[in-house]
C-alpha cells in the first residue's frame, strides 16, 4: 500500500449507501483519522451483519432507512453511485456548506498513479476489461477498477506513482467528479438509459461529458465518430479528441481499412493494429470496442504490437455475450449485462441462430421500440419476467410479434426457452432491463441464468 493523500483526517464525513463503494470509502475515511458517520436506506436489519460489528467497533454512527437529523454538521458527503445528488438530505448538507463527491472523485484525490476513464451506454466493461489485459500485458502496473465491480480506492490505496489506473465510469459516478482528470478518456456511445434519473438525454449526456471536463490539451479523449449524439459531445472537450469509426476512414484515429484495425496520428504516422476478423469476440460492437480500446492504448504509449497480440486472444467478459453451454443441439449464451434496449439489441445482432430471447427486469424509463423491431425474423419467441415484462409484451404486440409467454422466474424461462428450441437454435438471455427488481444485479442474475441451463441436462 502506497502512501495515501491524508485529505479526510479530522473531517466530519458521512457515507451515503454501503455498497462495496461505500465500504471502501468508509474504511478509507477510518484509516484517514476523518469522524466517520454512515447513512443507507436499509433498515438495520437488512444490513450485513459483519459490517454492523465493523461500525459498532469503530464507533461509527449508522443512520438507517432515515437521515441524520442535523445535516449542516458535516464536512462532506460521500455518496455511493446510486445515491441521486438531488435527495433532499443531500443538498441540504450541501446548503450547510458541505462538500459533495463520490468514491470516484475520492479514490482519485488520494492516488498516486494516472487514470484512464472509459463511459458509455454500452460496452463500458468489455472495453476496460479488454484496456487493463493489454496494460498488463505491456508490463504496466494496473488496476481495473470502478464500474466493473471493483472500488476504485481499493486500486487507488495500492497504486505507486508508475501505476494506471483503468478505471471503468457510470454516468452516475459522474455526477460527483471534479477534480478528476484522467490522461485518457473515453466515451464509447450515447442511447438512452437511466432516464429514470437523468429525466432528459441532455442530462445523460452532460453527466457522461464530465469525464473530459478537466482535462488538458496535452491528454486525450476517445470518442465515437460514429454515434453523432456521442461524437457531439466532445465538441466542447479541451484534450485532443481521438475519433474511432467501424465505418469511416478517417483523417485522424481509430479506424477499418481493407479489413484492418488502424490507427493514424495528427502528423500522418499509421500503425495496423490487426485483423478486424482475428477478434474473438463477435459482433459489430466488439468491433467498436476493439476500436477504442487499441486507441485507448496506444495513445496511452502501448506498444502497437501488445495492442494487437491481445486484441487477438482476448475471450470477452463474463455475462456479455457470454457461451454457457449447448445442450441437445441448442446454444445458450449469458448475456445478463445486456440491461438496456440498446446492448440487447447488439447482442441478437450478434447471433447467427433463431433465436428464443429472454428478456425484461427493472424498469429504467426505457423505451423497447426499437428493441422490438430488431427482431426482425431473428427472435421466434419472446420469453418474459420481471415488472417491465406487461411493457415489453404491450410494445411487441403492438409491432405484430405475439409469439410471447410470460413467466414468473428465472427456472420458468429456461424451461419454456428450452422446450420451445430445436437443434440450431440459440436461448439468449439479454433482458434489456436492470436486475434490481429480483437480483442485487446483473451477475447474480447472469449466475442463475447459468445454473438453470446446467440443469436441463440429462
Amino acid at each position: 500500500m502506497t502512501e495515501e493523500n491524508l485529505i479526510l483526517k479530522n473531517k466530519k464525513v458521512l457515507i451515503v449507501g454501503l455498497g462495496r463503494s461505500g465500504e471502501a470509502a468508509l474504511d478509507l475515511a477510518l484509516h484517514q483519522g476523518a469522524e466517520v458517520s454512515v447513512q443507507d436506506s436499509k433498515p438495520e436489519e437488512n444490513i450485513d451483519p459483519e459490517l454492523l460489528k465493523k461500525l459498532r467497533d469503530a464507533r461509527v454512527r449508522g443512520w438507517f432507512a432515515e437521515t441524520p437529523r442535523d445535516m449542516g454538521v458535516y464536512d462532506m458527503l460521500v455518496l455511493s453511485p446510486g445515491v441521486p445528488v438531488d435527495l433532499p438530505f443531500v443538498t441540504n448538507a450541501k446548503a450547510g456548506g458541505a462538500e459533495i463527491i463520490g468514491e470516484l472523485e475520492l479514490a482519485y484525490r488520494i492516488s498516486r498513479g494516472r487514470y484512464v476513464g472509459i463511459t458509455g451506454t454500452n460496452g463500458k466493461t468489455t472495453t476496460t476489461t479488454l484496456v487493463g489485459e493489454i496494460f498488463k500485458a505491456a508490463g504496466r502496473e494496473t488496476y481495473v477498477v470502478g464500474n466493473i465491480g471493483v472500488p476504485v480506492i481499493k486500486g487507488a490505496r495500492e497504486c505507486s506513482d508508475d501505476g494506471w489506473m483503468v478505471t471503468e465510469i457510470s454516468s452516475f459516478q459522474l455526477e460527483t467528479v471534479d477534480a478528476f482528470r484522467p490522461e485518457v478518456s473515453a466515451i464509447l456511445n450515447l442511447t438512452p438509459d437511466h432516464l429514470n434519473r437523468h429525466k432528459t438525454m441532455e442530462n445523460y449526456g452532460a453527466a457522461k461529458a464530465r469525464i473530459f471536463g478537466r482535462q488538458s490539451a496535452d491528454q486525450y479523449c476517445v470518442v465515437n465518430y460514429d454515434d453523432p449524439l456521442c461524437y457531439a459531445l466532445a465538441d466542447d472537450c479541451p484534450a485532443e479528441v481521438i475519433p474511432f469509426s467501424r465505418k469511416e476512414l478517417l483523417d485522424t484515429g481509430a479506424f477499418v481499412r481493407d479489413g484492418q484495425i488502424v490507427i493514424r496520428r495528427k502528423d500522418g504516422e499509421e500503425v495496423i493494429i490487426c485483423g478486424a476478423d482475428e477478434l474473438k469476440i463477435p459482433g459489430s460492437h466488439n468491433l467498436e470496442n476493439a476500436l477504442a480500446a487499441a486507441a485507448v492504448s496506444y495513445f496511452a504509449g502501448v506498444d502497437p504490437a501488445v495492442i494487437g497480440q491481445v486484441c487477438r486472444s482476448f475471450g470477452g467478459v463474463e455475462h456479455r455475450i457470454e457461451p454457457v453451454a449447448e445442450i441437445d443441439g441448442v446454444r445458450y449464451v449469458n448475456d445478463s449485462k445486456g440491461t438496456n434496449p440498446d446492448a440487447a439489441i447488439k447482442a441478437i445482432e450478434a447471433m447467427k441462430e433463431n433465436i428464443i430471447l429472454i428478456a425484461g427486469g427493472y424498469d429504467k424509463a426505457s423505451d423497447f421500440t426499437e428493441f422490438v423491431q430488431a427482431f426482425d425474423g431473428r427472435v421466434k419467441k419472446l420469453v418474459l419476467l420481471g415488472v417491465t415484462a406487461e411493457k415489453i409484451r404491450e410494445t411487441a404486440e403492438q409491432a405484430g410479434f405475439s409469439n410471447i409467454v410470460m413467466c414468473a422466474d428465472m427456472e420458468e424461462c429456461v424451461r419454456e426457452a428450452a422446450r420451445e428450441a430445436v437443434p440450431g437454435d440459440v436461448v439468449l438471455l439479454s433482458p434489456a432491463c436492470a436486475s434490481w427488481d429480483m437480483y442485487k444485479s446483473f451477475e447474480e442474475r447472469g449466475e442463475h441464468f447459468k445454473t438453470c441451463v446446467q440443469k436441463l441436462r440429462p
